[in-house]
């Protein structure tokens, strides 16, 4: 076994079967597929907050913008208009931006580079949150991100903090690429993700980290069946 819980046994504390589920984590470490599937079985609404700021850095690209001109960008996530589709049976969840369906273009090498520039900006954060908010007020959610459980909802009564080792989720990240067809070198995808990792936990807003009373699940040896069913034991919801 190779998860570690931060404090007292969560199922000590938590309600049975919570509408909002705040699962944070670095990139590919398995966020994305354990939410799709709770979202799923559960009749969930899933909102992956690293679409948001990957939307923003695809705008901020399509309309020639220094993502270093904070004020430009800024004021761009403030009047974005993005939309969050939601998951099927059959396919991922769709982004639309400015009207158009942007999902297949959040992954590129550019949005790559870009998005922890874009997401480090405090306004930038500030405008996201704020949305983020709005969602999870809807209840029945399961909320995705980098920093869910410490600052933008720190109440949710289920905080759960997906991590594996670099070379785990270099490896994963890919295999998803290649798989849609956009294969890149291993070692330069681990390199850039390392790159992310340094920069999201030590950006001066909302590093990454995970909450005091999250529960830590160490994803590296686990199947996606085995972390769902831990997930779902935390937040007391049964098979």
């Amino acid at each position: 076994m190779t998860d570690s819980h931060s404090g007292t046994d969560p199922r000590d504390q938590r309600p049975a079967a919570a509408g909002l589920i705040a699962i944070d984590g670095p990139v590919a470490s398995g966020k994305t597929a354990v939410g799709l599937r709770l979202a799923r079985e559960l009749g969930y609404r899933l909102v992956d907050t690293g679409m948001m700021y990957r939307a923003i850095t695809y705008l901020v690209l399509k309309h020639g913008l220094d993502p270093k001109d904070e004020a430009g960008v800024i004021s761009l996530a403030e009047k974005a208009d993005i939309e969050l589709g939601q998951p099927t049976d059959d396919d991922l969840a769709t982004v639309k931006a400015e009207g158009e369906d942007i999902t297949r273009l959040l992954r590129t090498p550019e949005v790559d580079r870009t998005v922890s520039v874009v997401s480090r900006i405090p306004g930038v954060r500030r405008a996201m949150v704020q949305r983020q908010r709005a969602l999870a007020a809807e209840g029945r959610i399961i909320m995705l991100g980098r920093d869910i459980g410490t600052v933008v909802l720190p109440d949710a009564p289920v905080k759960i903090y997906l991590d594996a080792s670099a070379g785990e989720r270099a490896r994963r990240r890919y295999l998803e690429l290649k798989e849609a067809g956009n294969e890149r070198p291993l070692e330069e995808i681990r390199e850039e993700l390392e790159n992310r990792d340094r920069m999201d936990m030590n950006r001066h807003a909302s590093p990454l980290r995970p909450a005091p009373d999250a529960v830590v699940i160490a994803t590296d040896d686990l199947t996606l069946d085995e972390v769902v069913a831990k997930v779902r034991e935390v937040a007391g919801i049964r098979p």
